[in-house]
C-alpha cells in the first residue's frame, strides 16, 4: 500500500477514541474518563510506529484487488485458516487489517483477565485505532490514494480533510455498547461494508474534479507554513455530494469500537475497573497471571492457544 497520508488523521483517529468512551456502561465509564486524555493520544500509536517496525504496515489495510474475484466474501475469516490458505508473504503484501483487529481485541480480552490496567488502556487505544482504519473506504483498495486513476490526494481529503472541516456538524450519539457474539465477523462484516463505498469516494471526485479543474486547490497557511490544499468550496462541494458518508463512517466506528471494548471486558471476566483506577500491579505479579492465562489456555484450546497470542 506504502501510503504517506495518516489514516482518519490524527485528528480524526483522536475523536473516535475519545467518543467511544461515552458508549460504555457505568462499569467501565469511570476507568475509560479518567484516561481519556491517554486514549486519544495513543490512538494514532500505530501510525508513528508504521515506518520503525516492517510488519505494522499491512495491519492498517486490506488490498481486495490483490486476493483475487469477490475476495471480500470468499477469504478466511480467521488468521489461522488465511495464514494456512493465503501464506504470510500474500498477507504483507495484500494487508491483514480484518484478522489484526480480532487479535487486538483478543489480546485486550487478555489483559482484562489478568487486571493489567496499563495493558488494558494501551490495547484499547491501539485497538481503536485499526477499528477507524476499517471503515475508510480507501483501505480496502490497491487504488488507496486514487493514483491509478489520476485522484492523487483523494486519501487525505476523504479522512483529514474532510472530518477537520465539518466534524462541528456531526452528531455522535450512537447509543450503548452492546456484546458482539462474533467479534472475527464483525470485523469483516464491516470491511464488507466499507467496500461498498470506494466506488462513490472515487467516482464523485472525478466526476467534479473535471468542472472544478485546478479551482478544486487553494493556500492555507497555519503557523508559518503555507500549504496547498484541497479548497473549501471543493471541500463543501464534495462533503454534500457524499451525502453523509463520511459522519456516517465515523459514527460507525465509535459505535463499533465501544462494543469491542465491552465485549473484552465482558469475555475478560468482567474485572472491577473501579479498583483498577487506583491500583498498579507489580511487574511480576502481571508475569504471573500472564503465566497462569497461557496455561488455561493450553488446556482448553491445545495446540490452537498460540492463535490469539
Amino acid at each position: 500500500m506504502g501510503f504517506e497520508a495518516p489514516r482518519w488523521g490524527f485528528f480524526g483517529h483522536r475523536q473516535i477514541n475519545r467518543l467511544a468512551v461515552f458508549t460504555l456502561p457505568p462499569e467501565m465509564a469511570g476507568f475509560y474518563k479518567k484516561h481519556a486524555d491517554y486514549l486519544e493520544e495513543a490512538s494514532v500509536n500505530p501510525d508513528r510506529r508504521r515506518y520503525a517496525v516492517p510488519e505494522e504496515g499491512p495491519r492498517h489495510y486490506l488490498d481486495l484487488e490483490g486476493y483475487g474475484d469477490s475476495a471480500v466474501w470468499k477469504l478466511p475469516r480467521y488468521e489461522q485458516e488465511a495464514r494456512a490458505q493465503l501464506g504470510a508473504d500474500s498477507m504483507r503484501a495484500h494487508g491483514s487489517l480484518p484478522w489484526h483487529v480480532f487479535t487486538m481485541y483478543s489480546r485486550l480480552r487478555d489483559a482484562f483477565l489478568v487486571n493489567d490496567p496499563g495493558a488494558i488502556l494501551r490495547l484499547s487505544a491501539e485497538l481503536g485505532h485499526y477499528v477507524a482504519d476499517a471503515h475508510v473506504p480507501l483501505h480496502t483498495t490497491v487504488n488507496y490514494d486514487g493514483q491509478l486513476t489520476r485522484q492523487t490526494g483523494i486519501h487525505a481529503l476523504w479522512e483529514s480533510r474532510l472530518p477537520e472541516l465539518f466534524f462541528d456538524q456531526y452528531r455522535f450519539w450512537v447509543g450503548r455498547a452492546t456484546y458482539v457474539e462474533n467479534v472475527q465477523l464483525r470485523a469483516w462484516a464491516i470491511v464488507a461494508h466499507t467496500r461498498t463505498l470506494v466506488d462513490s469516494v472515487l467516482i464523485i471526485d472525478r466526476q467534479m474534479q473535471a468542472t472544478w479543474g485546478e479551482t478544486k486547490y487553494s493556500f492555507e497557511t497555519k503557523g508559518r507554513q503555507t500549504q496547498r490544499v484541497v479548497a473549501r468550496p471543493y471541500a463543501l462541494a464534495y462533503h454534500t455530494a457524499l451525502q453523509g458518508m463520511v459522519e456516517r463512517q465515523m459514527r460507525a466506528s465509535v459505535k463499533a469500537l465501544g462494543d469491542l471494548w465491552y465485549t473484552a471486558w465482558v469475555d475478560g471476566g468482567q474485572p472491577d475497573l473501579r479498583r483498577l483506577m487506583t491500583y498498579q500491579p507489580t511487574e511480576e505479579e502481571i508475569q504471573l497471571r500472564q503465566a497462569e492465562l497461557k496455561l488455561w489456555k493450553a488446556r482448553r484450546f491445545g495446540a490452537r492457544a498460540h492463535e490469539a497470542d
